[in-house]
């Protein structure tokens, strides 16, 4: 789970930019980077990220020789109980499809104790086969400072992990183990999910032996989004009230038809029945990204921002309560050289809406560097817009 409570002191709007980005320390909970310690004295590993509590892309697909997911790859007798299901299995059925393509993932890393002295930490989360090549689907927060991963599927062989890359912006990541025989799993298409639609949660909850741990409930909202800290939000997320605990980040959410339709990211920890999952449509984009470039490409505006809240705006009598306030602007890029200021709030790109920091990564994997946008700014009470050419990250 994602959570964040944050209290500004009395400070004037110049100090604002200080305290959001020294209060955006996170600490995981349920849905998180989920440790085991080794000893009842560790610290949790440093690299843990959490999320606020309140919950509140037509992105370009990247060419590859191979697509990640080919239904050709799919084991015959996977096909036939898919082909005499109607598109519509049971829960059994749906589970023993899935199965195989659910692995457990292994972290192992070092923290410091209170004498400054190495103490290995244990994390266990879920990972999602994608293709016979051995690359797997996870969560970013699952591997993040991980020192050494192991993967183990199905049938409890493990393999050594190595890391083809990962997105913090997204909490999305990518794996691979050296195996043979590996049965992927089938990805749904998330924009045709329906509220009130049955969907099943797949994964290694709090790291038990015997196999993956199954829950059922509903699609209980779309389009949802929540922030991992100040200055970044994963949006479009699937809402769910399928049990989602520790070991299950990087997992899956599944429909009926044993399609993966999300991947399991985060709670609400006071919360009960809340979870969320990352649409499968965005993941597919990162993904392919991530096996093609070991990064996602992204336009670069050249600016570090921070999500508008609305006790913000009250406080600080912004003329928008929703937007991204600019909190550095970095010599030599776009936003530089066009005049944009620290404290502008950025409310559009294009003609897109721009309300967080999620909405702005997803514009910006769509719109790749070298191309024109218009940016809608506020600065003070006055709009302003202004046109910019995307630069690349640094």
């Amino acid at each position: 789970m994602f959570r964040l409570t944050t209290r500004f002191p009395n400070v004037g709007m110049p100090g604002i930019i200080a305290v959001l980005v020294l209060t955006s320390a996170l600490a995981l909970g349920a849905c998180g980077r989920d440790q085991t310690e080794t000893s009842p004295q560790a610290p949790q590993a440093p690299t843990a990220e959490t999320a606020k509590e309140t919950p509140t892309r037509e992105t370009p697909q990247v060419p590859s020789p191979e697509p990640f997911v080919d239904v050709s790859e799919t084991p015959a007798s996977v096909q036939i109980a898919l082909d005499a299901g109607d598109d519509e299995l049971t829960t059994v059925d749906v589970v023993k499809l899935l199965t195989p393509s659910i692995v457990q993932i292994v972290t192992e890393s070092l923290s410091m104790g209170l004498f400054n002295q190495p103490i290995p930490s244990r994390g266990v989360g879920t990972g999602v086969i994608i293709d016979t090549r051995g690359h797997i689907m996870t969560n970013n927060h699952v591997i993040a400072g991980a020192r050494r991963i192991t993967a183990t599927l199905a049938n409890g062989e493990s393999f050594p992990v190595e890391v083809i890359g990962g997105d913090f912006q997204t909490d999305l990541a990518v794996v691979r183990i050296d195996a043979s025989d590996l049965q992927p799993a089938k990805l749904g298409i998330s924009s045709e999910l329906e509220v009130g639609e049955d969907v099943i949660a797949i994964g290694h909850a709090l790291g038990l032996a015997g196999g993956p741990t199954v829950s059922k409930g509903v699609v209980s909202a779309l389009g949802r989004s929540i922030d991992t800290d100040a200055q970044n939000t994963i949006v479009e997320l699937i809402q769910t009230d399928a049990e989602i605990n520790p070991g299950n980040s990087g997992g899956a959410l599944v429909n009926n038809a044993a399609e993966v339709v999300g991947i399991n990211t985060a709670i609400i920890q006071s919360a009960r029945g809340i979870g969320f999952a990352i649409n499968i449509d965005d993941a597919k984009v990162v993904v392919q990204q991530l096996i093609d470039k070991g990064y996602v490409e992204r336009g670069f505006i050249g600016i570090s921002p921070v999500n508008v809240t609305p006790g913000l705006a009250e406080r600080f009598g912004f003329a928008v309560k929703e937007g991204i306030i600019v909190t550095r602007v970095i010599s030599g890029t776009a936003a530089a050289r066009e005049g944009i200021r620290v404290e502008d709030i950025i409310v559009q790109l294009g003609d897109t809406p721009i309300r967080n920091t999620g909405e702005l990564s997803k514009f910006l994997i769509s719109h790749l560097p070298g191309e024109t946008v218009d940016v809608v700014f506020y600065r003070g009470q006055d709009r302003i817009e202004i046109e910019i050419t995307l630069g690349g990250r640094p």
